[in-house]
């Protein structure tokens, strides 16, 4: 039984601090072979309860399938489009009155071995050009939100609490996360069923869950899904000790987590 958790501090790539006095090609082969023998082991290991299985975030971690999924269990999305087309980009954003643009994932290390962050932000359509053609593009109409909601998922058990960025910044992970103000929130029916359904279709045990709220969050029709971290961070959370507390019951044998 294990918490499978990928790193997500300023470190080297796995494996990278062994292996970095060898020549490249020495050095990429022996990092090859560990991650595929020693990972190849642990991502196999015969009745073993995974929270959650490597593959299982990897296929998990994908926006547009996250948001097709949110559409199918009956969950509210933002009007979005993937494109590298800058027409369609422009008709797009001619059809809202405000768009803004995500990262499908973060900016990779760079030379200084430190990951950074591009956050979401509102785009004007006059700046698209040709060079948004070099790669796809995740755009999306900004909903009208009172406030965000992260909700956490382990097992049955789920966590909510509502964020409110003082300076109501758009992305609330931009600011300064010790001034977000927190408060439970109660996750309407609905909503909760279609995450117990959303992480059983990927074959997960935990995910945390990003909402835009545009209400007091007592109706479903409230709650916009906006995207679902398969190995997201929680120990920031107010309700950290018992998020805790529910990944140690799920990974006892009294936890009753599926295998």
């Amino acid at each position: 039984m294990g918490r499978w958790r990928r790193c997500t501090t300023a470190a080297p790539p796995p494996y990278a601090a062994r292996f970095e006095h060898l020549p490249q090609q020495q050095r990429e082969f022996a990092a090859t072979e560990a991650r595929h023998g020693l990972g190849g082991v642990l991502n196999h290991l015969h009745g073993a309860m995974y929270v959650n299985h490597p593959s299982a975030v990897a296929h998990a971690d994908f926006k547009p399938l996250q948001l097709q999924r949110f559409i199918e269990l009956g969950l509210t999305i933002p009007p979005t489009l993937v494109t590298n087309d800058v027409e369609a980009a422009r008709k797009f954003a001619a059809e809202h009155e405000r768009v803004i643009c995500k990262t499908f994932r973060g900016l990779p290390p760079g030379g200084d071995g430190y990951t950074g962050a591009i956050w979401a932000q509102r785009v004007d359509p006059d700046t698209f050009d040709a060079a948004l053609a070099v790669t796809a593009h995740l755009f999306q109409a900004e909903v009208p939100k009172t406030a965000d909601a992260r909700v956490t998922v382990v097992g049955r058990r789920v966590f909510a609490q509502q964020l409110a960025a003082p300076n109501g910044a758009l992305d609330w992970r931009r600011g300064d996360w010790d001034e977000l103000v927190h408060a439970p929130i109660t996750v309407p029916s609905p909503i909760e069923a279609a995450l117990h359904s959303y992480l059983a279709s990927f074959g997960l045990l935990f995910g945390c869950f990003d909402f835009a709220l545009t209400g007091d969050g007592d109706d479903p029709a409230h709650w916009t899904a906006i995207e679902c971290n398969p190995n997201g961070q929680w120990g920031w959370l107010p309700d950290a000790p018992a998020i805790t507390t529910a990944f140690a019951d799920i990974l006892s044998t009294e936890g009753g987590g599926r295998r």
